[in-house]
Order: C-alpha cells, then sequence, then structure tokens
C-alpha cells in the first residue's frame, strides 16, 4: 500500500511522540477510498492546544511559533474557505495519483479527503482554487492535457473536480479545449475561456457546460474600443465580466462609461483584476487636466452594480507591466490589496505605496482581518515576496504605516481562523504547510 507522509507534528514527551507516530500514518489505501462514493473521513486526532510544530519559522510577531499544526508533502496550490475553516492541498503519489484532503486550520485535525484520481497532465500537480455560488462552496481543482492510446487520434480536454466543502461529494466535469486555458474561479460559475472572447462556464453546483462565442457578447452601443483585443475577465452575479482595448462590461449590464470614477477618463477603463464581489479597475485622468500625462486612477467597483467602493491615484509607470497584480480580500472582506494597492473598503479609503518619484518598491501579498497586510520592499512580485524574496514588511491599515520585519522572516500566505498558514520547502524538496495562531 503506498503511503505520502501527512503528519501532525507534535513535541514533548512519549506520550506526543506515540501520537506522531499515530498520526504519521492514515488508514485506507486509493483503491480502497476509490470503490467508495464521495469523499472519506480522515483519521487524525485533534491537535492538543499545548502542542507545537517541529519546524519553527521566523514569522511576524503577531503569530505564535510555540503551538500549532504542520503537513509534510502538500501541493504548492491550496484553497481555503473561510467559511468552514477548512483549507484543501493535493497529495500526490508515486503512481501520479491524486488526492485532495483538507485540515480543519483552527486545531489541525485532518478532515474529509476525496478519491484517488489520475488527471490528464501527470508532470505536474492540478491548479487548485474555491469557487462559491449562492450559499454553496466548492473546493476545485483542474488539469489540462490529451487523452490517446497514441495509436488513435488525440484530443485535449480540462479536466475539473468540483468538492462540497462541507462533506466532500464529488462530481468530475470534463470539458474539450484547444489551447492553454484560462480559468477564472472568482464565481458564481467557474469561467474557462482562451484568453480572448471565446468561453465556456461550468454551473459548480450542477456540473452542467454551457458555451459563449464571440459573437454573442452583446458589445455596448457606441463602443468601438470594446471590440478591439475582446477579452472575458470572469464572471459577475449580473452576468460576464468583459472588457476591450479601453472600456469593459457586464453582458446584459452595467458598462463602465456609465460607472466612472470622479475625475477620471470615461472611455479609458481597464480591468485589471477581479474578486467574488469587486473588480479592480486601471483608469486614465480626465484628458487636460495636470495629471493626465503622469498619473493613473486605481479604482474597486462593486462588481454587481459597477459603483465605485473607492479609488487612489498612482503615477503611471515608465514600463507597463506585462501582468497585473491580483486583488486579494482579507476573509471578512473589509480589505483589499493589489501590487502596491491597499484599501480598506469599509472606511472607503485606499491608499498606493510609492515614493516621490512615483517608484513603487512594496509589494503586499496577504491581508488579515485584523487590519494587517503582509508584503515584501524590492519583491517582483507577491509570488516572490511569500517565497522568501524582497525585504519583509507588514503594513497596518490603522495608521497605513508600513514595518520592516526580520530579514529573514516568513508570510503568511493566507489566514483563517485566527491561523496564519506559511509555507516553506525542505532540503528534501518537500512542501511544509505550517499553521501557527495568531498571539492576543
Amino acid at each position: 500500500m503506498r503511503q505520502k507522509i501527512v503528519r501532525l507534528t507534535l513535541v514533548g514527551g512519549v506520550v506526543f511522540l506515540a501520537l506522531l507516530l499515530l498520526l504519521a500514518t492514515w488508514g485506507g489505501s486509493p483503491d480502497e477510498d476509490d470503490r467508495k462514493n464521495g469523499a472519506a473521513t480522515g483519521t487524525a486526532k485533534p491537535v492538543l492546544p499545548s502542542a507545537g510544530p517541529v519546524t519553527r519559522l521566523t514569522v511576524p510577531p503577531q503569530y505564535a511559533t510555540d503551538r500549532g499544526w504542520e503537513i509534510i508533502g502538500s501541493s504548492p496550490d491550496v484553497a481555503v474557505s473561510h467559511a468552514t475553516g477548512l483549507l484543501a492541498y493535493l497529495e500526490r503519489s508515486k503512481d501520479n495519483r491524486y488526492r485532495l484532503r483538507t485540515v480543519d486550520t483552527a486545531t489541525g485535525e485532518l478532515g474529509w479527503r476525496g478519491k484517488a484520481w489520475r488527471q490528464p497532465d501527470p508532470l505536474h500537480y492540478p491548479r487548485l482554487a474555491t469557487v462559491a455560488k449562492g450559499d454553496r462552496q466548492f473546493f476545485v481543482t483542474w488539469s489540462y492535457g490529451k487523452v490517446g492510446d497514441g495509436l488513435s487520434p488525440s484530443s485535449t480536454f480540462l479536466a475539473l473536480d468540483l468538492y462540497d466543502v462541507t462533506n466532500g461529494n464529488r462530481q468530475r466535469v470534463e470539458v474539450p479545449w484547444s489551447g492553454a486555458p484560462d480559468v477564472d474561479t472568482t464565481g458564481p460559475s467557474i469561467v474557462i475561456s482562451d484568453a480572448k472572447a471565446n468561453s465556456t462556464l461550468v454551473d459548480p453546483v450542477t456540473g452542467e457546460v454551457s458555451e459563449l462565442s464571440a459573437d454573442k457578447l452583446k458589445y455596448p452601443k457606441g463602443c468601438s474600443a470594446c471590440k478591439q483585443l475582446t477579452e472575458v475577465h470572469g464572471q459577475t452575479p449580473g452576468g460576464l465580466l468583459l472588457g476591450g482595448a479601453r472600456e469593459f462590461w457586464v453582458r446584459g449590464g452595467w458598462f463602465s462609461r456609465n460607472v466612472a470614477p470622479k475625475g477620471a477618463d470615461k472611455g479609458s477603463g481597464v480591468v485589471t483584476s477581479t474578486t467574488a464581489d469587486q473588480v479592480l479597475a486601471k483608469w486614465a485622468p480626465a484628458k487636460k487636466t495636470k495629471r493626465a500625462a503622469t498619473h493613473e486612477l486605481w479604482a474597486v467597483h462593486d462588481a454587481a452594480t459597477g459603483e465605485v467602493l473607492t479609488s487612489v491615484e498612482c503615477h503611471r509607470p515608465a514600463i507597463e507591466p506585462g501582468r497585473f497584480p491580483q486583488a486579494v480580500l482579507s476573509p471578512s472582506g473589509d480589505y483589499l490589496i493589489a501590487g502596491n494597492l491597499a484599501f480598506d473598503l469599509e472606511a472607503k479609503q485606499g491608499r498606493c505605496f510609492e515614493d516621490e518619484g512615483g517608484a513603487a518598491h512594496l509589494t503586499l501579498a496577504t491581508v488579515t482581518d485584523d487590519g494587517i497586510a503582509y508584503g515584501a520592499e524590492n519583491a517582483r512580485d507577491a509570488s516572490e515576496a511569500l517565497a522568501g524574496g524582497g525585504l519583509p514588511v507588514a503594513m497596518d491599515f490603522a495608521t497605513w504605516s508600513t514595518e520592516r520585519l526580520s530579514r529573514n522572516a516568513r508570510l503568511p500566505g493566507t489566514e483563517t481562523t485566527g491561523v496564519g498558514v506559511f509555507r516553506w520547502t525542505d532540503r528534501q524538496d518537500r512542501t511544509h504547510l505550517i499553521g501557527y495562531p495568531r498571539t492576543g
């Protein structure tokens, strides 16, 4: 029976050591689980309040490293359900089978686990995210590849596995697809696109698949720029979100020209990032104004109505980035960060972190409900900051001030149930996930 080591690491005394050995081996083989419907239940016992992980990282002072939980052998991607406090990750066995597992972030107790399966791309972990529709929430994995025996023509498809976060019930959806797909899981449907105007929608509740070709997009009247470089950005509660070379709109809903922030050129809006409930867009200042040539407006729009929730002004970069920073929300939805931008949505305030010359040296990567954002100076993007690049910093929304952390401090990749989740890779190239509780 092949088993991958997944353990909750406990320290202190013979009893803890015995418990560690018990947790290092979990029951049930992949073949045994494959004969069952739905998900299997995890067998690990709850972590004791006094437990502490063997690995103690240098982290921001807001977290306690003398207790928590640790998992060894996780996938690069993880997904979090803030509603349940579950974190999902993937395990890979030597025969290139994959299994989704969950852990309760508050206690470290292993939750349900999915059945083992194979994917069309055997060399890489599937991607993993969370998607929600109404009051239902799902963990979704996806992988793109080919099927064929080498003798008959092969076809390419995208394989998606959808797991109900509450019980692990799974359904698979396979979508024929030509070319590398873009997959958006901000919801309420999963949107698969070709990075242009063609898209396919997958309903996470029913698994229903519907296609929408470029000739059915319903461009806004009088928007010639909408038909240039048209791109599907995702879905809002009111419909599909699309954008052209300039200006953007919701199919059958609102149009950016009618919801432009004050002081902006109404025909200049460009979508840069989305969340489940917000659209982050970049705008040019109104023409012939003093800052039109040197600055840009960044606005957070309500995804349902297009209403501007808050905006901030930044210097225009000397070189336009190849990829805009991804917007990240705090679990409560009160704070939003993206690169060197930070927004307090509750207070309707924003801040652009740049020096007097307009250079942006700060990249924010994670934000918590306590109003603390973590990132790094001189990091190219959030991924590099989380991997230990640059100089780690913490930004406090209460004062809009930044504080440098220890030079080798690890940053939380996410936080939920008051527990920060940290990642590091050991010398055996195994990924560790460590949950440290917030102090106080």
